[in-house]
């Protein structure tokens, strides 16, 4: 995994990462995540106990932003996300947000109450994610409004090109915000 960068962000923790993508007419390969690889570029040290996918069949559908209490490694398998985090921890950082385009050459590590979210930009998308604790169903995790105009998160679809759900048009304004 030679040639991995990791770039820092303007919230603390949330850091960009560029992989190798070996291609041919065949298709391509990357390693996504090795640990001590990841290490050695820069990573903290992480204990993923979990890897999720979520398929998105069309482009527009728009998740988040949700505040879970771990770790998490997005990345995408195959498309492209317009991807907005949003400092929800107490701080002078809170509320910002920095937004990364993420294709299967980038990934990002978003740190523990983080507020996550994206938006598919191209239909048949897979959004991958490790996260260092387990997910229950039955836990109502901490989320902010996606169109709070107070993000000015710069959406590249909106009104009716945007899928999202009811419980995330539902989430609360950041002025409302309680961890």
């Amino acid at each position: 995994m030679s040639g991995v960068q990791v770039q820092a962000t303007d919230i603390d923790g949330l850091l960009e990462i560029t992989i190798p993508v070996h291609g041919d007419e065949r298709g391509w390969f990357k390693e996504n995540w090795q640990q001590q690889k990841m290490r050695d570029a820069g990573l903290p040290e992480l204990d993923f106990v979990q890897q999720n996918v979520a398929f998105n069949a069309a482009a527009g559908v728009t998740r988040g932003i949700h505040a879970e209490p771990w770790d998490k490694y997005v990345s995408v398998a195959c498309g492209r996300v317009f991807a907005a985090i949003v400092e929800l921890r107490a701080g002078p950082g809170f509320g910002t947000v920095v937004c990364r385009e993420l294709t299967p050459d980038k990934a990002l590590l978003i740190p523990a109450g983080c507020g996550n979210s994206y938006q598919v930009l191209e239909p048949a998308t897979a959004y991958i994610y490790l996260t260092t604790g387990l997910w229950d169903p039955s836990i109502s995790y901490p989320a902010v409004s996606p169109l709070d105009p107070a993000l000015a998160i710069p959406w590249p679809l909106s009104g009716d090109a945007a899928v999202m759900s009811a419980k995330d048009l539902a989430a609360p304004p950041l002025a409302e915000f309680v961890a």
